[in-house]
């Protein structure tokens, strides 16, 4: 857990770096999000497409430099994460261990809204999760890349089978980050608790069930 004593009545939960890169996610992952939607309308791969209001850009031009500014950000922000939670042990503490078992019995719980939650300690819900966003990221970047440079990354392209599918890769892995994202904010509201720590870092009650 994250857990470390700052006083008698107060515990580090949250780590200034991982709540620094948790808040740069958001403007990150918005402007991603919303020019991704942009330059999606300009050849849709599903019968549908997004509002307007919904886009960033204006055009596809536009949403294509946008995408491309705010993903050098998204990138950045990713790699010192990445580097953070292996260097400092937050994966392997936080994230681990995981089993299947752990999952679905701790899913039939929190389906039943009888899952019980710690301050400073992550369920087998809340890893997989993680784990599974992870995942999304590393195939956002891979079908991303095949999508921008298709000529210059041919190999890549082949592995996902060719361009129109790694469009689609990259469009579900945005879909599992955009749900993941909804979860999240849905746990949150559900448990007020946890977003004062991930702003100050601290808790006063660490160990009380919430």
């Amino acid at each position: 857990m994250i857990k470390r004593a700052i006083s008698s009545s107060r515990t580090l939960l949250h780590r200034a770096p991982v709540r620094l890169m948790h808040w740069l996610n958001v403007p990150i992952m918005a402007g991603m999000f919303m020019s991704g939607w942009g330059i999606y309308n300009a050849s849709p791969i599903f019968p549908f497409i997004f509002p307007e209001a919904m886009t960033l850009g204006g055009w596809l031009g536009g949403s294509i430099a946008w995408h491309l500014a705010v993903m050098w950000a998204l990138a950045a922000n990713g790699v010192l994460y990445v580097l953070w939670g292996v260097i400092s042990g937050h994966f392997r503490r936080d994230f681990l261990p995981l089993t299947p078992g752990a999952v679905l019995r701790e899913t039939k719980l929190a389906l039943t809204l009888r899952l019980t939650h710690r301050l400073g300690h992550y369920n087998a819900v809340q890893k997989a999760m993680y784990w599974g966003v992870l995942l999304c990221g590393a195939l956002l970047v891979l079908s991303g890349l095949s999508i921008w440079k298709p000529v210059q990354l041919n190999g890549l392209v082949a592995l996902f089978g060719g361009f129109d599918y790694a469009r689609r890769v990259h469009f579900l892995a945005m879909s599992g980050v955009g749900l993941f994202v909804i979860i999240h904010v849905g746990m949150v509201v559900l448990v007020p608790s946890t977003l004062l720590p991930m702003l100050t870092g601290t808790s006063r009650k660490p160990h009380d069930e919430q």
